[in-house]
């Protein structure tokens, strides 16, 4: 075994430290706020939203609500904001000072978190009516949003050591044979469980699919593997309410640990089976993301300097 993969085999056997816990929890306060507050606003201006565009001026709430209102005037200086909090990630790739204050991993969850959130208020801004420029923006930042959140699932899908750089073929199935041997000496887990939990595809069949349709067969083998824990939890605890139907981790510490360590092991070879295509797929994403991502900022930038220009500020 490599000096690396010993290493890393040492760290697993060394009591956790959940060092991401605080970022996780900030993560999903963020997401909720977000969640809330264009729910918040959809549900105040949902009668007027859906009016025609003639009769919105005889509505109680157009002076609030239309993009140069005081409401709408808002959304468009958060949603500007949004924007610039976006291209802060690529930015600090180049910027050194910036790229040393927090880890790559953290900027790239709050700039996904902030491309997700930025097409609702801009639609909410221009109260759901996209026309001109400024419609343009919105459907190619709605297609770099939806890029994005594609992107974040393929760099998970690349296993990287904590200095970020990507693990060898050889390390990778160091691990999951060190996995393995921990999974056998436990023998507390079913199993049938824990084998149709471990089954995967053909290597050869992998090769030989097209790279849209190895995606999606990524995706619902990740979703599967929710489901395959949680009968695995379920039959082994014997707990089925209380663990909701397996979901929910039980309250055995031994048997979370092996649970843990059979989800990681079927994480871990699924990736390493569709390693080649997940990085093929993250070179390409990155050639679409890109110019779409140039593209947006350039419309944006013009339709802000026009709303200068015409005195809407």
């Amino acid at each position: 075994m490599s000096t690396t993969a010993a290493v890393r085999v040492a760290e697993r056997s060394a009591p956790a430290v959940d060092t991401e816990r605080g970022h996780r929890i900030r993560l999903r306060l963020l997401y909720v706020l977000a969640f809330i507050s264009n729910l918040a606003i959809f549900i105040y201006g949902f009668d007027y939203y859906k009016l025609p565009a003639m009769d919105r001026p005889f509505s109680s709430k157009h002076h609030m609500l239309r993009p140069s209102g005081p409401i709408g005037l808002y959304l468009g200086f958060v949603g500007v904001a949004l924007f610039i909090g976006i291209f802060l990630y690529p930015i600090r790739k180049h910027w050194a000072w910036l790229g040393q204050i927090g880890k790559t991993r953290h900027w790239l969850d709050i700039h996904v978190l902030m491309g997700l959130t930025a097409p609702f208020i801009i639609a909410f801004h221009s109260t759901l009516k996209f026309k001109g420029i400024a419609g343009m923006a919105f459907w190619i930042m709605f297609a770099v949003s939806a890029s994005g959140v594609v992107g974040r699932y393929l760099y998970a899908q690349i296993p990287r050591r904590v200095t970020t750089v990507e693990l060898s073929m050889k390390e990778l199935q160091e691990l999951q044979e060190n996995l393995c041997q921990e999974l056998a000496s436990q023998r507390i887990l079913p199993e049938a469980d824990l084998k149709a939990l471990l089954r995967l595809p053909n290597a050869q069949q992998i090769a030989r699919l097209p790279i849209p349709i190895a995606l999606v067969y990524m995706m619902i083998l990740d979703i599967v593997r929710k489901f395959g824990v949680a009968r695995l939890r379920r039959h082994a605890s014997g707990e089925s309410i209380r663990t909701f139907f397996g979901f929910v981790p039980s309250q055995h510490r031994e048997l979370e640990k092996a649970i843990h360590a059979a989800a990681e092991q079927a994480a871990l070879s699924k990736r390493l089976l569709f390693l080649s295509r997940s990085q093929k797929v993250f070179h390409l994403w990155h050639v679409v993301h890109k110019p779409f991502s140039y593209a947006f900022a350039v419309l944006a930038l013009m339709h802000i300097g026009l709303q200068f220009v015409l005195g809407y500020f």
